[in-house]
Parts: structure tokens; sequence; C-alpha cells
């Protein structure tokens, strides 16, 4: 076990949600699937514009990703400006930084109209370095993101009590609680005539005139429009998206007293990433959550990687216990640039917001007010900058979603993604050779299985291919679970699906030889 509570802090610190399942068939303007901070914006501005919105979530509201995240509200993302200007242009650039600054003074105004307390706090931003040789890059960064017509500057300090070769600074960035923030405007979508389900998974898509959506349970939305914000779209089986890369990292809270509060957000990709904040806590002092060392979902002993982000912050800040730790998740897409607009060449009301790169409390805030004009046949500046269509090849796109799996081969993490099975252990090759507590993919009868073996030494035989696309799972020791390296899905030990695109669980398996 990991010392500290296995928590989110936001799932921590704000209430669970109770909204009710759908039971009936319903017809409205608009069907959001997914309620992470992408969805909820969208809905919520839908629903201020006067669009009949229905919100389907397959397990509780701003409780997956979003309910995971560092929560920075920030326009400055890390080293970003550079790439995106030598892949779009100055003007590209421009457009990017425009639109995500927009977001950031969105949310703190929404936040302020609607009276929602969500410890939303205004403060610098900082892209650093510790090596003198990344300071190339910095003062590129400086350069690419000033001409963006951001406020930024290079610097050589910050308010990290360790020394910087140097940083590019932006002032006015934010840091504030995503789930106080967006159950503030669930709130408000309800009183605007919204309708949220919960426990409600959407598993198929007829992209006809008029849409429908059919749940879990069997019950159909009738609608004109569909917004997919499931963090990976759950109904691209055509692969639309697969060049998508998945990661997940860390992040540790721990409290800290007030004094040493670095007073900003701060990233370096140094050292597989580390991304400081804090954010109020109890008794006058600060709360700092520091994230990073991250790798692929699936890729091999996690334990080591929290091990080694522990030992960071207590080599840089004066720290003692941990209050709470947890893991977040985001996809990265090919040219850096989320993918929000039609889903597809041939879409006319099928929309997606997906490919966030780590920087989703903006971009799903951007993501909501974009949708919702292009919903209404409006077209913001940056539409086109967002575009999913910039990067289909006509052969890939469909017209229909498709709804059934297709096969996929075997899958498994990059080389040097996780530290693997070594130490000189003998890998398992059959159920019994699986210790208590751990996991594993083995070759039985002919199959994947991945096995899991509980504390008790009961055995979790299940199908390791991912009911997604079918790549190979792997297991994470730190958090107990089964991952897609592909997609990012993922799976309880019986199971379960924790995280999509899947929305099936894994099969469980009686296999003979043991």
């Amino acid at each position: 076990m990991l010392p500290g509570t296995a928590e989110s802090y936001w799932m921590r610190t704000t209430p669970t949600t109770a909204y009710p399942q759908l039971t009936e068939d319903l017809e409205v303007d608009v069907a959001v699937i997914g309620a992470g901070i992408a969805g909820m914006s969208a809905a919520w501005e839908l629903a201020a514009a006067w669009r009949s919105v229905a919100l389907l979530e397959a397990g509780r509201i701003v409780a997956g990703v979003t309910g995971h995240t560092t929560a920075k509200l920030s326009a400055l993302h890390g080293l970003n400006y550079a790439r995106i200007r030598a892949a779009f242009g100055p003007d590209g650039a421009r457009l990017y930084a425009q639109s995500q600054q927009d977001a950031v003074e969105h949310a703190a105004s929404v936040s302020a109209e609607l009276g929602i307390d969500c410890d939303l706090e205004r403060l610098p931003g900082f892209t650093y370095v510790e090596a003198e040789d990344g300071l190339g890059e910095i003062r590129e960064e400086v350069d690419a993101a000033a001409e963006a017509g951001l406020d930024v500057s290079f610097v050589t300090a910050t308010g990290l009590p360790f020394p910087v070769a140097g940083a590019i600074r932006m002032e006015d960035q934010a840091q504030f609680h995503p789930r106080k923030y967006l159950l503030g405007l669930a709130e408000d979508l309800v009183r605007r005539g919204g309708r949220i389900f919960e426990r409600t998974r959407a598993t198929e898509l007829d992209e006809g005139d008029p849409c429908r959506v059919t749940t879990e349970q069997g019950r159909v939305v009738t609608v004109r429009d569909v917004v997919v914000a499931t963090h990976y779209p759950v109904f691209d089986q055509a692969t639309i998206y697969s060049g998508m890369a998945p990661k997940r990292e860390f992040a540790v809270a721990w409290p800290i007293p007030a004094e040493h509060d670095p007073h900003g957000i701060s990233l370096t990709r140094e050292q597989d990433i580390r991304s400081v904040r804090t954010a109020p806590y109890d008794d006058g002092r600060r709360l700092l959550i520091v994230t990073g060392e991250h790798y692929r979902p699936g890729a091999g002993r996690t334990t080591a990687r929290y091990e080694r982000l522990t030992a960071w912050t207590r080599g840089h800040f004066p720290v003692a216990e941990i209050a709470c730790w947890w893991a977040t998740q985001d996809h990265s897409t090919p040219d850096h640039v989320p993918y929000v607009g039609p889903f597809h060449p041939e879409a006319k009301h099928l929309w997606v917001a997906t490919g966030f790169g780590g920087w989703g409390m903006s971009t799903g805030v951007m993501a909501g007010q974009l949708l919702t004009a292009s919903i209404a046949g409006e077209e913001l500046e940056w539409a086109r900058l967002y575009d999913p269509r910039r990067l289909h090849e006509p052969r890939r796109a469909t017209p229909t979603v498709k709804t059934e799996p297709r096969p996929a081969a075997r899958s498994t993490p990059a080389a040097g993604d996780g530290d693997g099975a070594g130490d000189g252990e003998r890998p398992p090759v059959a159920v019994d050779d699986v210790a208590a507590g751990t996991g594993a993919v083995l070759t039985l009868d002919g199959g994947d299985c991945a096995v899991y073996r509980d504390e008790d030494g009961a055995a979790y035989v299940l199908s390791a291919r991912c009911t997604h696309l079918g790549c190979t799972v792997g297991f994470n020791d730190a958090e107990v679970a089964w991952e897609c390296p592909c997609h990012g899905s993922r799976f309880a030990v019986d199971g379960t699906v924790i995280q999509g695109p899947a929305t099936r669980p894994l099969p469980h398996m009686e296999p003979t030889v043991a």
C-alpha cells in the first residue's frame, strides 16, 4: 500500500452527486455524452443559448478525468507555442493563444456571475528549466508566445524554493477547484431546464436525421445534435482518432505552511514532468500539489514512479506527511492542438472534443463555447484551428459511426515507458505463479489472460483484450487496475469499466491450464 489516501483532493472535498438514471426515452435538441469539463461546459453553454439539453454520464458527473486533474486554468501550455507556430504559422499560434486566454477569463467571469465559490486564484504561470542546455527552448517559447499576443517575459527567478536556469513567465493565469466550479454549473444547468443523467452509459449511436443515442439500459435519446465529450471518443470504431497518444501521471498532495507557498503555477518537462501548484487548505495552510512521472497506461510498475515523485518533492519542499494522491490521464494529438468540432468529414450533427494534451481546464471551457457556436451555425475565429477534419484522410472517414468493435493487433507499451518486470524476477507463466496483490498477462489455452490475485489468494482471470478495439491491457500496480496502452481504457480487477473509451467489461475466462 502506498502512503496517503488514494483519492483525488477535488473528489474528497466535494459531495457525491445523485442525479437520476435515464429510465425512459427522451427527445431533446442536443445530447452531450460525457460530463467532464468539456461536456459540462458544452451542456451549460447550450442551455444558456436556449437549447434543450440532456447530459449523459456513464458514472458520476465530474468524477472521471476532470475529477482527477491538476486544475491549472492557464493559457501557458508548457512549450506549445513554438510547436504550434512551426506547424500552423504565427496566425495559428495567435488564435490558439486568444482562444485559451479567453477561456481563462470566461471561467472566471462565469464563476463570478453565478456566485460559485471555487477557490479561484489569479497568479502567474511559469514554464522553467533547471539545466542550462534547455534555455534555447525557453527563449524560443517566449518569442513565440509574445508574438501570439500573450503577456510573457523571460525570467531567471520564480517563487519555487530552488534555482532555475530560466523560465517563461505569463501574467494573470489561474488555479481553481474544478469540481466546485463544475458542480455549480450543473446546478445552474438544471435551473435552466437542462437534464442530467448519471449511471447512463451511451453504447450505440445512430447518426441519422434525427440522431439517436441508445443507453446501456436500452433507452433512446432522439436529438438533432450529439456532442461526444468522453475524453477519448467512445464511438471511434473507425479509428479516426487512433493517432492520439494516451499518457497518465501521478499527483501527490502535501500540506505546507502558507509562507512556503511558491505563489505561481509552474511546470518543467525535465525529469518526466514536474508540475507544481497549491490550493487553500485547513488551519491557514496551503496544499502543495505536485504532478509528474508521466507514463503510458499499462506500462508496468507504476509504484516506482510514485516513489520518484515523492522523493523529488521531499528534496525540494518542506513537506511531512502526504495528504492524498491520485493519477490523471489525457491524450495528445500529433500536432499538439486539440480536436474540437465535427466528428468526421461527413458529419452534420455529430461533434467531438478530445486530445487536450494535459490542458483540459482552459480547453474544456473553450470547447463548450466553440461547440455551442458551431451547433448554432456560427463560426468562431479559431474554429478552423481546432477542426478535427484537418488531419483526416478521406479513406479513413466514415459518414456513419459504427459501434461494433473491430479486432486489433496485440499492443504493448513502448520500450522505456515503464519499469518492467526486471530485477531478476522470473515472470509468471501460470495462474499459480501470480503473487498475491499483483497482476500479469499470461498466455493460457492459446489466449491472452489478465490475471490478478487478491491479498486473500483469490484469482481473477479475464480476457486481456480491451473491449474497445482489442489491444492487450497491462497492469497498474499502484492503482490496482488493468489499462489499455492504445487508447487509455481502464478496468477494475473484476473487469468492470473504470474509464472509456471501452463501454463493455473485460470478459471473465476459465482457462483449463492453470
